[in-house]
């Protein structure tokens, strides 16, 4: 008779404090990037309503939007927009294709694939744009906020 098999010691994970995997990992860039986009939505709707009260007001804002760091800000926001359109799809195809939890770290890394082509050849050409490689164009300015004066 032989004896049964002993369990060895419980092996410590490597890592992160965190023990999730892709998918949990995917979750929390969601949350993450959903939040984002929230942000800018809201600027975006605060410094927009400002041409109606005062359009110095809003051109002032509008030009301090203008520098390199609000380049890369640019580039962020289109990079979360993207990230968490894809990985929306990803959810989508993972809720309503049979086979879809069996395949969602396939579908995550595709998606990351997709995401990454989609998103360099952006960054490069934003950033050329952002750092002055094409001439740049005038902001308009906004000097009443109803057609043919007040």
């Amino acid at each position: 008779m032989s004896a049964p098999p002993q369990a060895g010691p419980a092996k410590t994970p490597v890592g992160t404090l965190y023990r999730g995997r892709a998918g949990m990992w995917s979750w929390v860039m969601h949350r993450i990037t959903g939040f984002l986009i929230f942000l800018f939505l809201l600027v975006h709707v605060l410094d927009t309503a400002m041409v109606r009260v005062s359009p110095e007001t809003y051109n002032a804002a509008i030009s301090t939007y203008q520098n390199w760091v609000m380049g890369f800000v640019e580039a962020g926001l289109v990079i979360a927009i993207t990230l968490h359109a894809i990985n929306g799809l990803r959810i989508v195809a993972v809720g309503f294709w049979s086979k879809g939890t069996k395949f969602q770290h396939q579908l995550l890394l595709g998606g990351a694939a997709v995401a990454l082509v989609l998103m360099l050849p952006f960054v490069i050409v934003h950033l050329s744009h952002v750092f002055g490689s094409s001439p740049e164009t005038p902001t308009p300015t906004i000097t009443s906020p109803m057609p043919g004066g007040n």
